[in-house]
Order: C-alpha cells, then structure tokens, then sequence
C-alpha cells in the first residue's frame, strides 16, 4: 500500500502579538525546520512526533511510505498567508504528482488541529478540502491531532478518521501516530468509513486546568482508555486550544467504530459537567512569596510556571513580570544563585554577553514590554547590572519524555546572573520543558531551590517528577489563564464561559 505522509503543525493563539510566517516553519528553533521528500523519514524519524510513530508503524505493515512535507512552527498568533499556501501547495502538489507516478492508496497527515491562518479560520479544515478537491471523496485520509486541536465540523466531515494525543504533557505523540496507522488499517480493512460520532463541550477549559498528570483529566483520560476497550471503538477528546478567536473553538469527544456513538456519549457525560475544571492560580507576587516560603524547608525545587508568557501558547518568552517580583521580594538574596527563570527570549541581550565573555559584567535592559490581550502592555524590561556566569551556542539535544531525541537550535544563549536570580537568555523561542535547555548554559535544575519555567503544563513531564511543588503564576503576558479575560469576537458568547 502507497501512503502519501505529510504534516502541518501550528497552535494559534489568535491573540498573540508575533505572526508565524514562513520563516517560523523554516528555522528550526523549537521546531524540526521544514522539510519535503525523500529527506523527511531521515530527519524526524526517533523522536517522539506523531510522523516518526505513523513511519514506524508503516514500515512494520510494509506500506510504501510516499513522504511530502511536514512543517511545524512554535505556537504564535496568525499563521500568515503566504506560509499556509506555500505549505498546503506544496502537499497538494506532492498529491497530483503521487496520483501520476504510482498512485495513491491512502494519505496520513501529522496535524495540530489549531492552526488558524490569516485566510482560513479552519486552516487545517482547508487543507483536507483542497486534498478531497484533488483525490476525490473514495481515497482514505487519516489524521492525528494535538490533544489541544479545536477539531472543527468540516474535519470530522472530510477525514476519514481523526485521532488525538491522550496526555498533556504530550508524552504519546509518537504513539498516536501510531494509533493513526490502526485506524487506516481499519478504515483500508473495512473498505468504508468506520461508523463516527462526536459532540462538542459548551465552554472553554483552561491550559492550567487541562494537565493529564491532575484531576479531572486524569481520571477522564482513564475513563476513556477503558471505553475503547469496552467497546472496540477509538475514542478522542480535544480539550481545545482556548485562545483561538473562531466560531469552533471548543472541545470535542467523538469516535470511530461500530459502537461510538454509545461510547462518546459515556464519555460526553462525564467531561461536559463544568464543575471539576477548576483554574487554581496566583498573581506574580503571591506566587513568588510562596515559594520562597516553600523553599526554607524543601529539599527539592519549588517550581512556578510562569503560564501567561508561555512561547507554547502564543507567547513570545520575553515578559518580565516573573523576574520583578523574584527581585522585588529578595529570592535571590535568600537563596544565592538557586534561584532560575527561564527561558527568556532576548537575542541583543544574548549578544551583549557573548560579545563580553564569561565573568564580564554587563549595564542591561533584559526582556520586552509587550502588548497583551487586556490592551496594556506588559512588565518593563529588568535595568541592571548582570553578571554573565555561562554562554552556549544555544543548541540542544532533548532528552526528557517529552519530544525526545529532538535537537533544538536556539542561538546565542547565556546564563546571566542579577541579585542572586539566574537567567537563562536565549536567541530563540522554545518554551521551557526539558532541564537540558537550562543544563546547556550550566544551570542545574535539582540544584536549584525556586525555579520559574515560561511554560503552562509541559514542563510538568521533565520538572515535575524532581519538584517538591509546583505553582501557577498569573503574571502579564499575551497568553490569558483564564479564556473568559479574552476579547472574544467570533466565538459565540454561551461558549466563552469558563467551568
């Protein structure tokens, strides 16, 4: 069998300030950069991506891989124009040309769910129509999605079969492609689409609320594992990315299978009550207060996420908010030089270090003032004097469990040190869930006593299990804790109550 495999990766935060052009998908910061053809297997294959687990699991059905392109882009606001048509040409382009040389059986695609570009609202809807318009309605085509995808009625519609991450932090994503396979399998055994059935929650669901390693999520999570085994279908729930300004933007359950409808409405009717999904944050300042309070008697990290300049979720890593008030309140005089935040996106600031070596002493104004959803901007930039204790060409080989085995190019990064506080500068946007992204500039995270993370729930999988704590802090940021902060305008207003 001939499958086409191609990919598109983008999580809008339709809010954000910083648009994803084609230079996002083509960098390779935080992101594998472009790639198309014959060189896609080589490059993302053994790292944990849905693609590298759709590739395995074709090789070991002997299916005849037919590789396109795969591009993905740290999340941001739009996805402009140009890159989604240079993306979605290129797929279909790769189609047409498969259909004339050897024909196609089926297409994988390696989708996020939540791209939202600046032509097509449903950008990743659009992408499966332009496919359908050049195959026709009779080939397969199978999609896996992030666990955040705002899964929209035309996908359901135009896609065979749509599957979804099952952890947050996304420590399956190579498991789903492979589940992907199963469900192509499926679909290519049966000789038809596979019974399908979905419903969509009322309201939005935080980021902070969504973590798989918490309550509910857990035990919904759980609930629809044993389902699918209960009843031979292959149920998902999307908990949606809740800062994407379109009508579909909401979670969904639905399934595949002769017994979804059954199932997804069990499932439905456990995750639809809104009492569980609970947002438990604390202002900068009160975050900061107490985890130093934490920290006296801890023999491990108190971690605070710094969730609302997460470069996971539109942010650009570069908010100072955090910083003023582990300064403000003494942490690093407390806690000399175990105290960490990262990472901060500042490449002048990068520079300026590089540019003074190791032990030099820097006059700098560190990170940005940005503009956020409330209108106002956020915290000035940090004037000081820094220390420069540390400097790194900012590349980096994960090797946490999330996105394993990924090597991400950052730049010129150093660790820059001011009242105690160490900083992890950098020259790219990444957001902080690996401890190797501070070990590359020689900040050890179990030897620190307070560590502030630009991350909303990743970073639990690599942090997490070395914390004595873990808080959420609300400081300004282009990323809101909480969707009902947001300026909606297209989501209808009985969705954008949160639980």
């Amino acid at each position: 069998m001939r499958v086409l495999v191609a990919g598109y990766q983008h999580e809008t935060n339709t809010f954000a300030p910083t648009l994803a052009d084609w230079g996002a998908f083509t960098r390779g910061d935080s992101f594998p950069a472009y790639v198309r053809g014959d060189e896609m297997p080589r490059t993302l294959g053994g790292i944990n991506i849905p693609v590298a687990g759709f590739l395995d699991a074709a090789k070991a059905r002997r299916w005849t891989v037919v590789p396109s392109g795969w591009a993905g882009a740290i999340p941001s606001s739009y996805v402009t124009r140009d890159a989604f048509e240079r993306i979605a040409g290129a797929i279909c382009e790769d189609v047409e040309r498969a259909q004339t040389s050897g024909g196609l059986d089926a297409i994988y695609l390696d989708l996020h769910g939540a791209a939202v570009a600046e032509n097509a609202d449903d950008s990743e809807g659009e992408l499966l129509a332009r496919l359908r318009a050049t195959v026709g309605d009779a080939l397969p085509i199978v999609a896996s999605l992030d666990l955040h995808a705002n899964v929209t009625r035309r996908m359901l519609q135009l896609a065979d079969a749509l599957v979804s991450y099952r952890t947050y932090p996304h420590v399956d994503m190579a498991a789903t492609g492979e589940r992907a396979a199963e469900l192509l399998a499926r679909r290519i055994d049966a000789g038809r689409r596979e019974p399908m059935h979905a419903r969509r929650l009322p309201f939005l669901i935080p980021l902070n609320a969504q973590s798989t390693w918490l309550e509910p999520a857990k035990t919904f999570y759980a609930e629809l594992e044993a389902l699918d085994h209960e009843s031979g279908a292959m149920l998902s729930f999307c908990m949606g990315f809740p800062a994407a300004d379109f009508d579909e933007c909401a979670p969904v359950v639905w399934g595949h299978g002769s017994q979804a409808h059954e199932a997804v409405e069990r499932l439905y009717a456990r995750v639809a009550e809104p009492t569980p999904w609970r947002l438990e944050i604390v202002d900068a300042r009160d975050a900061v207060a107490q985890a130093m309070a934490l920290a006296e008697n801890a023999s491990a990290p108190v971690v605070v996420a710094d969730t609302q300049d997460n470069p996971g979720a539109g942010g650009d890593s570069n908010t100072t908010g955090m910083l003023h008030a582990l300064l403000a309140l003494g942490a690093g005089r407390r806690f000399p030089g175990r105290v960490a935040l990262g990472l901060l996106f500042d490449r002048p600031a990068a520079e300026a270090a590089h540019a003074a070596g190791v032990g030099a002493e820097i006059d700098l104004a560190l990170g940005t003032a940005v503009p956020t959803f409330t209108g106002l901007a956020s915290d000035a930039p940090v004037r000081g004097r820094y220390k420069v204790l540390a400097l790194g060409d900012g590349r980096c080989t994960l090797k946490g469990p999330m996105m394993h085995g990924l090597t991400v190019h950052l730049g010129p990064s150093a660790c820059l040190e001011i009242d105690g506080v160490r900083i992890a500068v950098v020259s790219g946007k990444k957001q902080l869930l690996d401890r190797e992204l501070l070990r590359m500039v020689g900040i050890h995270a179990e030897q620190m006593k307070v560590i502030v993370v630009k991350s909303s729930n990743h970073f639990r999988a690599d942090f997490q299990p070395i914390a004595s704590r873990v808080l959420v802090a609300k400081a300004a940021g282009p990323m809101a804790a909480d969707p009902a902060d947001l300026p909606w305008r297209k989501l209808a207003k009985s969705t954008r109550t949160r639980p």
